[in-house]
């Protein structure tokens, strides 16, 4: 799932990965939402982060996990790769329920969840976080946002106008904006009374991970992806691991030397790999658009058909970019995604499984291949 910020305004864009809306049957299609880099804030993360060649870095964020963690707990999640880690509600009832808490985000439940229903364009608003340094600037911008009725010329301040602005292409009506202001006072209590101590009791049981996330992105992965991260303007940027994300990452890119991808925090150094995974999915992104919107009608472009191309394209462009950069890690990246459809693959090849369960238009598959070794060769 991407957000693509362009300098200079506002833009409303298509999602370029095409799961099934957050409760919904139906694809997101929009994304509003979008502010321009002015609003790159430069984040503090409790784990070090890790500053690899290219000015990449590894790091990991209190504030957005948070925010996602509330959207997971208030939406079905029924993509064939799930928004959130596939049983990631399952397990954090459970675990809430276990340890005896019952929050306001508990209480609002059927309030919070049902606006989904009269306003689906607000699962776009999972972006909001990434774009704040912590979860009181943006809870000072949700209350200026609500006081100004979502009016940025109502402030005289140039960033409270672009926060204003941000937050008010996501939440545009007055019971959106009041839908995000008793999100933001559940989530609140949500953190105080369960979250906070479950985050960061899982830095410390998944420390060993991140770590191994830090030491391959510098010593294998960046090397191999700089080039195809070079000639897509994705020069720079934070790979964030997310602990409420599974193999559907989160990707804002703000401009090239500027760009925040949250991906899958692996739970031991075995799993460092889903980490890669997650975010070769994520930065194929454009050039799936791109193949996608060349080689499909303006019919199908109409009727939401290619919303499900650019789903399986990201699947499949990503093995493509794995296969062509780092082949010993391909098949393992199909079972990766086949996984994260809630299959079991075997121990044998998964190609056959793997592209039976993410169909892709020839045309399409043919132009998103040439299109990666067109950047890889520097053309």
């Amino acid at each position: 799932m991407k957000a693509r910020s362009v300098v200079g305004g506002i833009v409303a864009v298509s999602l370029a990965t095409g799961c099934a809306a957050i409760g919904l049957a139906s694809q997101v299609s929009s994304a509003a939402g979008i502010v321009d880099n002015a609003l790159s804030a430069h984040h503090d993360s409790t784990a070090a982060p890790v500053v690899g060649p290219g000015t990449w870095r590894v790091a990991t964020y209190e504030h957005v996990d948070l925010w996602l963690h509330g959207f997971a707990m208030l939406t079905s999640d029924t993509g064939k790769v799930t928004f959130f880690a596939r049983g990631y509600k399952q397990e954090m009832t459970a675990l809430k329920k276990q340890k005896g808490a019952f929050t306001n985000l508990d209480a609002n439940q059927q309030q919070l969840s049902q606006r989904f229903a009269t306003s689906p364009a607000l699962a776009n608003a999972q972006f909001v976080a990434m774009y704040f340094s912590s979860m009181q600037e943006l809870s000072t911008a949700i209350d200026l946002l609500v006081r100004s009725n979502g009016e940025p010329r109502r402030a005289n301040d140039p960033m409270q106008q672009q926060e204003i602005a941000l937050l008010a292409a996501n939440f545009p009506s007055q019971a959106d904006r009041n839908w995000a202001r008793l999100f933001m006072q559940s989530l609140q209590d949500e953190s105080n009374r369960f979250y906070h101590a479950y985050w960061t009791g899982e830095q410390q049981t998944r420390g060993a991970g991140y770590a191994q996330v830090s030491q391959q992105w510098v010593s294998q992965w960046y090397p191999k992806l700089s080039r195809f991260l070079n000639n897509t303007q994705q020069t720079s940027g934070e790979l964030l691991l997310s602990l409420p994300l599974g193999g559907e990452g989160r990707t804002i890119n703000n401009s090239k030397a500027s760009n925040t991808i949250a991906v899958i925090y692996p739970k031991t150094a075995e799993g460092a790999n889903e980490a890669l995974f997650g975010f070769v999915h994520e930065i194929v992104a454009k050039l799936v658009d791109e193949a996608v919107m060349d080689n499909t009608t303006p019919s199908e472009q109409r009727s939401g058909a290619t919303a499900g191309y650019t789903g399986n394209g990201a699947v499949r462009g990503g093995a493509l970019l794995i296969e062509k950069t780092m082949p010993d890690m391909a098949q393992a990246y199909m079972r990766f995604y086949l996984r994260q459809t809630g299959a079991t693959p075997g121990t044998g090849d998964p190609r056959a499984a793997f592209e039976a369960a993410f169909p892709l238009p020839a045309a399409v598959l043919t132009a998103l291949g040439k299109s990666i070794d067109a950047v890889l060769a520097g053309i």
